[in-house]
């Protein structure tokens, strides 16, 4: 009998031949990719030779052009701060619209509409349509990083709104309240901590961004590497590359302080002094 139990219990790697197919077709399909892409054992090679000596030619950096780097960074800085503004501010509403347990039909699926038109293209792709519209400029730069801010932050919210406990709001409509004091008191606060940290995300995303729309005339840093680039002046691009990481990792620490202030309640004095308490400790143990 305990054997017959045994052999009627599940088990724990069935066989299935349908994700065996699947996986078979897969490889089959990266083998015939990779021979209709040209991909061979010699072009990897050749490449691996042209990057040496690309590689070779960015060493030392060139720092002597510090006021052109400087004025394509906070150019890049500006355009991320004010696009995720932009963003922010736009998608807060259209999120709220797109949420299909807050809103009737008729209202959610044109908002989800705009939001999917959003996220449909690249930003470079968004920033060539505004430079032909605008003009070269950091404005295109700013609204083409406005239109993905609304695509990303819109989809998150949105999802973010979903997922509430209906109870909080189904607690506020029974006082009588207003709609905008329903989602004041009812939605916000079960949503905010997570709005918090889409927003900072897509500020390091847009600063990310930033570099990038630059190189098809929409402001920034981006120009400046393409333009250095197109002269052959690789140490000056490897200047301008450490001042992109540079400025990536002032996106973070600005991204971790905004978390701590809106979510954990802390002031800056309390992320220093936390910071110093954990050095000392760190310094105690060794001694």
């Amino acid at each position: 009998m305990a054997s017959l139990a045994q052999a009627n219990l599940p088990r724990a790697f069935q066989r299935n031949w349908w994700g065996r197919v699947f996986g078979l077709l897969l490889v089959v399909y990266v083998v015939y990719a990779g021979g209709q892409m040209e991909i061979s054992w010699e072009r990897v090679l050749v490449g691996a030779d042209n990057a040496h000596r690309f590689f070779s030619r960015l060493f030392p950096p060139d720092f002597s052009r510090w006021d052109l780097l400087t004025k394509g960074l906070f150019e890049s800085l500006q355009i991320a701060v004010l696009a995720s503004f932009l963003g922010i501010v736009l998608a807060l509403p259209i999120g709220l619209f797109a949420a299909r347990n807050l809103m009737p039909a008729w209202v959610s699926w044109p908002a989800r509409a705009l939001i999917v038109t959003a996220r449909s293209f690249h930003p470079v792709i968004v920033a060539i349509l505004f430079v032909k519209a605008v003009g070269f400029g950091a404005l295109a730069g700013i609204l083409a990083l406005t239109v993905a801010s609304v695509g990303f932050i819109g989809k998150l919210f949105t999802e973010a709104i979903e997922e509430i406990s209906a109870k909080q709001v189904e607690a506020v409509r029974a006082t009588g309240s207003p709609f905008l004091s329903v989602i004041s008191y009812g939605v916000l606060p079960q949503v905010f901590s997570r709005f918090i940290g889409f927003s900072t995300y897509q500020l390091d995303s847009n600063l990310r961004n930033s570099t990038m729309v630059g190189i098809v005339g929409a402001g920034g840093i981006g120009g400046t590497l393409f333009a250095a680039f197109q002269r052959f002046d690789y140490d000056f691009v490897c200047a301008i590359l450490i001042a992109i990481i540079s400025l990536i990792m002032v996106g973070e620490l600005l991204a971790m302080a905004v978390r701590a202030i809106f979510i954990d309640n802390r002031t800056l004095f309390d992320l220093f002094r936390r910071r110093d308490r954990a050095l000392r400790e760190t310094h105690l143990e060794e001694d």
